[in-house]
C-alpha cells in the first residue's frame, strides 16, 4: 500500500493549479507522470490540444499514411481515461496567448485559464520551402489541393488515399522521415520519386559512400532518387491541384500528390507573443524553466536548453517531461527531489522500413587514409588519434564504418547490418569500447550469430537499454514477457518499450518469440 502524496496548497488554499499547452507524445507523457497527484487532488492538472484527437505517437504518421498501422495503436493518452483521473483534456481547442503578468493562458474560445505554472509542449510544424505556388507564411501557410506535409492525421489521410489510388508521390526532402514514407508507399504500389538538394539522401548524416549505397537501396525497392535538384515551384492543374514539381534546370516531376518533408520548425510563436526568449526554440536553463521569467516552462521539441537547437527525437523530449513532472512533485509535493538533468548530446539517427535498416550517428566524414594522414601530421599532445575503419558490400546493400578514438565511437554508420546496427547503438551511446577486433561487430550478422551471443566486446545483457526512446531495458521486457505479455503491444502497455520512434519493435518481438519457443521446448 503506498503512502498518501503529501499535498503544499497555495495561499488560497488551493492544490497548484498546472496547465500544459499542447497535447503531443512529450506532453502525453508530463500528464501521465503527474497523473497520480491529480488523481488524488494534490494538484489541478489541465492540457490543452489544438487536434481533435488526444496524444498520438507523431512519429508513427509516415506508418500510418502507407496502412501499416491505425490510429488505436498510436494512442499514448485517452482523454475519458484522464478525465476520470481528475486531469481537465482540452481538445480540439488552441491557445492563443499567454498572460504572465496575470498568469491566465486565453484560449481561441473567449475562456482563460488561471495557472500557478504553465509548461509549453507545442511542438514543431513542418517546414513549408519557398517555393512558387506556395505561401511561404510559416504560421498560416496555405496548401494547394495535393499537397500536404507529415505531422497529423489528416496528413496521413490524404497520403493513404494517394497510396490506394496508386498515384504518383513525389517526396522533397532526403531527411528520414521523406524516405521512411516514400519506401512504404512504394511497397504499396505507389509510383515514388524523392528529390532532393545534396548529392545523397541523409546527406547531413551519412558519408558519401553510405550515401550513395543507400540510395542504391532505394532505388532496388522502386523509390526513384532525384539529387541534386533545386525545386524552384508548383505545376497546378485547372483546379489549382498539384500537377508537377519544377525544378532550376527548367524539368519537372510529375505527380498527384506533393509530400512536404523539409524539416520541421519549433511552436514558439505563443513564447514570443508572451515576451520570452526565443531562439530557434523556447530558450530555457538547465530547470526548463523559460529564461528571465518565473512559473513557465517548456520541454519537448518546442524547447532549446542551452546553446544546442532542439533536437527534433522523442526520447529526449520524453526525458525531459518525466524529469519536470518529478521536479514539480518535488516542488509542490514535497516527493523526493530528481538528480540534475543530463544533457543529451548528439543522438543516434535510425531510418526503418521493411527490408531497409540504418542508423548512423556523430562525425562519419573522415576516410580511414585521411584520418590516419591527418592525426600523424599533428603534434604531439593532440587528442588521441582518429581511426575509421570501413565495411562496404554494395551488391547486398551493406556498409558499415565506424570512427573511434582510444576505441570509443565518435561516428558510426550502419546500412543493411540491423545486428551491427543495434551493438553500435549501444556502444555509442554508452561512451564503451569497441571490441579490438572490429570484424566482431560484422559477424552479428552473420549466419553464425545470434543477439547477445556472448561475442567479444558484445553488451546485450538484461540491463543494456533495448528502447532508447523510453529508456527500457532489455531485461525490463524479458520480465514482461514472463510475466505474460504474448504482443508487441502489450509489452508496449506494460514497459513504454516500442512507444517511441518503433525501431526496437523488432528486438521487441525477438524476445516474445525466444521466450515461448523455450517455453515450447
Amino acid at each position: 500500500m503506498t503512502s498518501p502524496l503529501p499535498q503544499r496548497a497555495e495561499p488560497s488554499g488551493r492544490p497548484p493549479r498546472i496547465v500544459v499547452v499542447g497535447f503531443g507524445p512529450v506532453a502525453a507523457r508530463f500528464v501521465d507522470e503527474m497523473l497520480p497527484a491529480a488523481a488524488a487532488g494534490a494538484v489541478e492538472v489541465t492540457v490543452v490540444g489544438d487536434e481533435e484527437h488526444a496524444a498520438y505517437n507523431r512519429v508513427l504518421v509516415a506508418d500510418l499514411g502507407v496502412g501499416r498501422t491505425h490510429l488505436g495503436l498510436m494512442g499514448l493518452a485517452d482523454a475519458d481515461q484522464l478525465a476520470a483521473e481528475n486531469v481537465r483534456v482540452l481538445v480540439g481547442t488552441r491557445a492563443v496567448r499567454l498572460d504572465r503578468s496575470r498568469r491566465l493562458v486565453r484560449l481561441a474560445s473567449g475562456e482563460t485559464l488561471p495557472y500557478d505554472r504553465v509548461v509549453l509542449a507545442t511542438g514543431a510544424r513542418a517546414v513549408v520551402p519557398n517555393l512558387t505556388g506556395l505561401n511561404p507564411d510559416p504560421l498560416h501557410p496555405v496548401l494547394p489541393p495535393g499537397v500536404t506535409a507529415l505531422r497529423d492525421t489528416d496528413d496521413a489521410a490524404r497520403l493513404a488515399a494517394a497510396v490506394k489510388a496508386r498515384g504518383r508521390i513525389v517526396v522533397l526532402g532526403g531527411g528520414v522521415l521523406g524516405l521512411e514514407a516514400a519506401l512504404g508507399a512504394s511497397e504499396e504500389g505507389a509510383t515514388v520519386t524523392v528529390v532532393h538538394h545534396g548529392d545523397r539522401p541523409l546527406g547531413r548524416s551519412i558519408d558519401q559512400l553510405g550515401g550513395a549505397t543507400l540510395a542504391a537501396v532505394l532505388r532496388w525497392r522502386g523509390v526513384r532518387v532525384a539529387g541534386n535538384a533545386r525545386s524552384t515551384g508548383l505545376e497546378t492543374g485547372p483546379d489549382g491541384s498539384f500537377r508537377a514539381l519544377l525544378l532550376d534546370d527548367g524539368s519537372a516531376v510529375d505527380g498527384d500528390l506533393l509530400l512536404l518533408a523539409c524539416g520541421a520548425r519549433p511552436r514558439t510563436e505563443l513564447a514570443e507573443g508572451a515576451g520570452l526568449a526565443v531562439g530557434p526554440g523556447v530558450l530555457v536553463d538547465a530547470g526548463l524553466g523559460a529564461l528571465h521569467t518565473e512559473h513557465v516552462f517548456a520541454i519537448g521539441d518546442c524547447a532549446q536548453p542551452g546553446e544546442a537547437a532542439p533536437s527534433g527525437l522523442i526520447g529526449p523530449g520524453w526525458r525531459q517531461a518525466e524529469w519536470l513532472a518529478a521536479q514539480f512533485r518535488h516542488e509542490l509535493l514535497g516527493a523526493p527531489a530528481p538528480a540534475p538533468l543530463a544533457a543529451e548530446g548528439p543522438g543516434v539517427i535510425l531510418l526503418k522500413a521493411r527490408g531497409v535498416n540504418l542508423a548512423t550517428a556523430g562525425d562519419v566524414g573522415a576516410d580511414p587514409l585521411d584520418a590516419f594522414a591527418l592525426d600523424h601530421a599533428g603534434s604531439e599532445g593532440g587528442p588521441a588519434p582518429l581511426s575509421v575503419s570501413v565495411w562496404s558490400d554494395p551488391e547486398h546493400g551493406a556498409y558499415v564504418k565506424m570512427a573511434t578514438r582510444s576505441g570509443v565511437l565518435t561516428g558510426f554508420v550502419a546500412l543493411g547490418m540491423p545486428r551491427a546496427a543495434a551493438e553500435l547503438t549501444l556502444l555509442y551511446e554508452s561512451g564503451a569500447e569497441l571490441p579490438a577486433d572490429r570484424s566482431v561487430i560484422l559477424r552479428l550478422d552473420g549466419p553464425e550469430a545470434t543477439l547477445g551471443s556472448g561475442l567479444p566486446g558484445i553488451a546485450a545483457g538484461p540491463e543494456s537499454t533495448l528502447c532508447r526512446c523510453a529508456g527500457v531495458s532489455r531485461g525490463t521486457v524479458e520480465q514482461a514477457v514472463a510475466g505474460g505479455c504474448v504482443t508487441t503491444e502489450e509489452v508496449s502497455g506494460a514497459t513504454r518499450a516500442g512507444t517511441g520512434c518503433g525501431g526496437c519493435r523488432d528486438d521487441v518481438r525477438e524476445l516474445i518469440e525466444r521466450h515461448f519457443a523455450a517455453v515450447a521446448a
